[in-house]
């Protein structure tokens, strides 16, 4: 049945801005990222444009079909192909013998990614089967046994929901507009009502369930091209609107972050798998629509456009995508399902991000600003990829080699270099680079999981993110990860992370996101150069209890851990490095000078080494002399050993493992190193010789260093206390910046715990204040008295820049008030009912009068005692959305008549009115701080300015909307009680 609120009217005719591109077509095919080709001048109607348009987005075009890279790609097609023809044997259960139906869903998907690979072969030219007559009857014969065995209007759901709604649709609708002409009007409508029976417009209904982010995505690209197939306005119509909620930012769950963060399954950062699905979806859908009636114009698709730069970019380095935001794909290696038996990795994950943002650069969607820097960040992607080119990825397919070339030999693009900096994400993730190697440490929390598993994958990386350290260099390292790292390496000495070595069970901690620890200091604070990065780690299934820090320098990244605790009775270790050293063992291994031997099973403890290096890879530096172990092995496993359906295939690669060993139930014990990737022996022994870096507190509670040569002071507080110069009321990440007479601070919660931090710093020399955001600058005097507003900021920072020059700060003060009432009310029935002495109250406008459903939440406080101007005064509420209308919503403060309502009293007949609109904030699903700015009414209802002395104030969401039904705490909660911070002076 289609749904009547997106049904959309049918232009009979292909549409002037569409035929003006189309015709354009061919002429344009010398750009950069152009993966359309021509198109005949007149197409039938908008669903034949349409459906040529997806047909050139699975062939490509503007490729000569002979020459290289081409020539072998389309050869392999046609032998692929081929294979299968030979090996289809319809029966009574399976298209294929290997693909029996009945119980295992993939099979469906399966055999229809087989008959997308034949009829592939058949379009494409050079495949040795292109116009094969056989070949599509074996098509034809093929799409006829699934819709009369497996894929039907009347088959039950079985095995896994996404092979019946996304997998096997998506094939079977490719397979549809590539052999279209040589369907049947029966066989058409029969494919079409199966996928209605698999794809119910009862999915769009809500963005919630699996209907979320990429998956919503591939949803709507199986209901749009149904639509197209099929010529239906109202499902092509339903798919465009639907995609619309995964254009606004989200603030939890699923979805795209304004900092760039890319989370799915709830909690597990996806850029580099679920996010270019998102991306390459995206994509397609934005070719698909253009210039039709259904173009996608949500002006908030920008939010996408800005995320290649923020959320995407940061991962790729040299082609390659980082593990640490591609969850449970990182084991699936060489898939039994695959013929062609390529290794999936870092790289062929990297590929498919670069083509999707050259496909996204292509579609008109992007401004031409950032079309251009994509397509130069892409070119230097593409040349910088020594380890595996794109153009020799064989699971590349063609229209996104042709777009790949077509960009190198583009002239007018000038290939961008890899950028320096820092980017810290809400997701746990933190990125550093710098010119010649890149970083990444992966970090879990009560956000983010330990690690993924699901569907037999991904079985033991369960340490994958207790502070996993990946790095790679310019010229070397980029086979680190890609090279069977997965199913060789040993999952308790994983780079940069400290475990218990407590054994553990295959997929142990449960299915998907059951593997969240408790702990909820994760993140830091960067100013976009360098950063401060800390964990308060915790074991899986295991007492481990730790706090590492990572400080990111210019050179190198500074490592601390302390109070490593452990009562399980087994080892605890911290993993320096762990490198791959592949197949051949020829690495030099120097320590303090001396080179070890390259022997497989040589190993040794190393007390008081002060450095140790890998010629061709990097070196590390051990302050003061440490304890080391180390050993060379070779390790042997196969893709099997980490995904139940990959090759089980034996594989070799020779490990040097470097780790502290901090011995059985260790209490408080520590670790001091610094990587400095890229560096050579003689470099590491200089940095022993002379430090860079003072460590000034390495504890339970801080962690802190200073670089003087780089005027930076960087301190993670892990509880109130003092570092240095820095002195903190509660768990933050402070990181100072002093240089040519200024001093910079940066100030965050990773906790997300606090709605303020108040950060002290010992330094008399910054009098003047240049620039502030979301920092109150109290005193300059004798110290630097900063209060920092880091409530709903989900861990980012909060800056504040002192000078040397300038008058001076005037002092301020700070007071948090307490609320004196809190209640609310509610209309309808329930107009005359009093709320008060609740431990919540409720939020939320209707948009309709009378309904029952609107609710306001009421707030009284006492600001008779403030003396001074007021300056600022924040409202700050604790509490989230519940609603099942959606996860996110807009509260705005009210001014109200004061005296006028009392806690125990008040109902909607009696309450207040609204009086002037003050500030507004976000409040979503998962619970945190919200602040909202009431300066004005605060001021208003001081004593000294003719007011009475009580602040009163209503919270409603913006009059005119609809919102949804938020709950946050009142006075009488446990915890997270409202609090009025003034700011006099």
């Amino acid at each position: 049945m289609e749904a009547e609120q997106f049904a959309v009217p049918l232009t009979a005719a292909v549409s002037r801005r569409r035929l003006l591109r189309l015709a354009g077509a061919a002429a344009a095919l010398t750009g950069a990222a152009q993966v359309l080709g021509p198109t005949p001048a007149r197409a039938a109607d908008t669903y034949d444009a349409m459906r040529d348009t997806w047909v050139r987005l699975l062939t490509g075009t503007g490729f000569d079909p002979a020459a290289a890279p081409f020539a072998a790609a389309l050869s392999s097609l046609g032998t692929e192909a081929n294979t299968h023809l030979s090996a289809m044997a319809p029966g009574t259960s399976s298209l294929w013998p290997d693909l029996p139906v009945g119980t295992v869903s993939a099979n469906v998907t399966g055999s229809y990614a087989r008959l997308r690979t034949m009829a592939l072969a058949y379009v494409q030219p050079g495949t040795g089967l292109t116009g094969s007559a056989s070949l599509a009857t074996a098509v034809s014969t093929g799409l006829d046994w699934l819709s009369a065995h497996a894929y039907t209007p009347s088959t039950a759901v079985y095995d896994n929901w996404w092979d019946w709604e996304i997998g096997a649709p998506q094939r079977l609708l490719d397979v549809c507009a590539l052999m279209y002409s040589r369907l049947t009007s029966t066989q058409i409508a029969n494919n079409c009502a199966a996928i209605d029976h698999f794809v119910p417009l009862s999915e769009f209904a809500s963005y919630s369930g699996h209907s979320t982010g990429a998956n919503r995505v591939d949803l709507c690209r199986v209901l749009a091209l149904r639509g197209v197939i099929g010529k239906s306005p109202s499902l092509v119509g339903t798919a465009r609107q639907a995609l619309s909620p995964v254009f606004p930012y989200v603030l939890t769950g699923d979805g795209l972050y304004a900092d760039g963060s890319f989370v799915q399954h709830t909690c597990v950062p996806y850029a580099g798998t679920y996010g270019t699905v998102l991306l390459g979806g995206l994509g397609r859908m934005f070719m698909l629509l253009a210039g039709t009636q259904w173009a996608v114009t949500d002006p908030e698709v920008q939010n996408f456009c800005s995320g290649v730069a923020t959320g995407w970019a940061p991962f790729v380095y040299n082609g390659l995508v980082m593990d640490g935001v591609s969850g449970r794909a990182i084991s699936r290696g060489v898939q039994n399902s695959d013929s062609l038996h390529i290794q999936q990795d870092d790289h062929t994950r990297g590929h498919a991000v670069v083509s999707d943002i050259l496909r996204l650069a292509a579609s008109g969607t992007p401004t031409a600003a950032q079309s251009a820097s994509w397509k130069a960040m892409v070119k230097g992607w593409l040349q910088r990829d020594y380890y595996a080119p794109l153009l020799n990825d064989r699971s590349v397919g063609i229209p996104e080699l042709a777009a790949a070339q077509a960009l190198l030999n583009d002239a007018t693009v000038a290939a961008a270099a890899e950028p320096v900096g820092h980017r810290l994400f809400a997701m746990d993730r933190s990125v550093h680079r710098r010119a010649g190697w890149a970083a990444q440490i992966s970090m879990c929390s009560a956000r983010t999981t330990f690690y993924e598993t699901g569907n037999g994958e991904n079985l033991r990386a369960w340490h994958s993110n207790s502070g996993m350290l990946s790095w790679w260099g310019d010229t070397y390292g980029n086979g680190q990860y890609a090279d069977a790292f997965w199913a060789t390496v040993d999952p308790y000495l994983l780079p940069g992370t400290t475990v218990s070595t407590l054994p553990l069970a295959d997929a142990a901690g449960g299915e998907w996101n059951r593997t969240r620890p408790a702990n909820t200091w994760a993140g830091g604070t960067t100013d976009g150069t360098y950063a401060a990065v800390g964990q308060d780690v915790r074991g899986l299934q295991s007492t481990l209890a730790g706090r590492k820090s990572w400080f990111c320098l210019d050179d190198s990244v500074y490592c601390l851990g302390a109070g490593i605790t452990g009562t399980d009775g087994v080892g605890v270790q911290t993993t320096v490095d762990n490198r791959n050293l592949g197949v051949n063992n020829n690495q030099v291994f120097t320590v303090d000078g001396a080179v070890q031997p390259s022997t497989l099973g040589w190993s040794q403890t190393f007390t008081g080494s002060r450095y140790m290096a890998v010629g061709g890879m990097g070196a590390w530096v051990f302050p003061g002399g440490a304890t080391v172990k180390a050993k060379r092995a070779a390790r042997t496993g196969a893709w099997s050993t980490v995904n139940t359906s990959s090759s089980t295939t034996p594989l070799t690669r020779n490990y040097l493992s470097l780790w502290f060993d901090h011995g059985t139930d260790p209490t408080g014990a520590s670790y001091c190193y610094q990587l400095m990737p890229g560096a050579t022996a003689s470099a590491a022994a200089a940095r022993a010789d002379a430090p860079n870096v003072t460590v000034l507190a390495n504890s339970a509670t801080a962690q802190a260093v200073s670089c003087p040569s780089l005027g930076l002071t960087m301190a993670n507080f892990f509880a109130a206390g003092t570092a240095g110069p820095i002195t903190v009321s509660g768990p933050c990440s402070v990181l100072m910046k002093e240089q040519n007479g200024s001093m910079t601070v940066v100030v965050s919660d990773p906790t997300r715990s606090a709605a303020t931090v108040q950060v002290t710093i010992a330094r008399s020399a910054y009098p003047a204040v240049s620039a502030s955001s979301g920092v109150n600058v109290l005193t300059t005097s004798g110290q630097v008295v900063l209060l920092a507003e880091t409530g709903g900021t989900q861990g980012a920072g909060r800056t504040v820049t002192l000078s040397a020059s300038g008058a001076a700060a005037a002092p301020r003060t700070a007071a948090a008030l307490g609320a004196t009432a809190t209640t609310y009310v509610r209309d309808g029935a329930y107009a005359g009912t009093n709320y008060g002495n609740a431990t919540t109250m409720v939020v939320k406008n209707a948009g309709s009068t009378g309904s029952g459903y609107n609710r306001r939440s009421l707030l009284a406080f006492d600001v008779s005692g403030l003396a001074g101007t007021v300056s600022r005064a924040v409202l700050w509420l604790h509490g989230n959305v519940q609603d099942s209308g959606g996860a996110q919503t807009v509260l705005q403060a009210f001014a109200t008549a004061s005296g006028a309502w009392t806690e125990t009293g008040v109902t909607w007949n009696s309450a207040p009115a609204l009086a002037g609109a003050l500030g507004t904030g976000q409040v979503s699903s998962g619970y945190d701080w919200v602040g909202l700015d009431v300066t004005d009414a605060v001021a208003a209802a001081q004593t000294s300015a003719g007011g009475n002395g009580t602040a009163s104030l209503a919270v409603f969401e913006p009059l005119g909307t609809s919102g949804l039904a938020a709950v946050l705490t009142t006075r009488l909660g446990s915890a997270g009680q409202p609090c009025l911070e003034v700011i006099t002076g």
